[in-house]
């Protein structure tokens, strides 16, 4: 099953992605993975609500918090850095869309946040939204 695109209104400006991202913990994103990955069928992007580069230890602490909590498997392709990401609305959503600014003309274009973004490919019982049905998810959470 090939996922399909979702349709993108507008994107955030810098100041309603400050307000926006005002009490948010983290957001996680679950994709289907590209077909050749077979072991690893689910994409997953998790946004940490932090400009400030994180040492390794606090990074494997993280990522591994996060892969017990929601169990994940181990992750392939690993990407953990500082990146711009934008907000896309759609009516078609509850919440804004976290997007990965990825080309520089994106990043020309689209305002956006700096955040701290774990990127990876792994498996999941969880997640059969992506892995099975071809959806693309996200959920925020929010500081207490």
């Amino acid at each position: 099953m090939e996922a399909k695109a979702i349709k993108t209104e507008h994107y955030l400006n810098q100041k309603e992605i400050k307000k926006h991202l005002q009490n948010v913990e983290y957001i996680i994103m679950a994709a289907p993975s590209p077909e050749h990955f077979k072991e690893t069928p689910i994409h997953f992007t998790i946004f940490l609500n932090t400009d400030e580069e994180l040492p390794q230890d606090i990074k494997k602490a993280v990522l591994d918090k996060f892969l017990d909590e929601n169990k994940i498997g181990q992750p392939a392709e690993l990407m953990s850095q500082l990146m711009p990401v934008g907000f896309a609305i759609s009516s078609a959503q509850d919440t804004p869309m976290p997007m990965l600014l990825v080309k520089p003309e994106d990043q020309k274009s689209i305002p956006f946040a700096v955040m701290h973004v774990m990127d990876f490919l792994a498996d999941s019982k969880n997640f059969d939204e992506a892995k099975i049905k071809s959806l693309t998810g996200w959920s925020y959470s929010y500081e207490s």
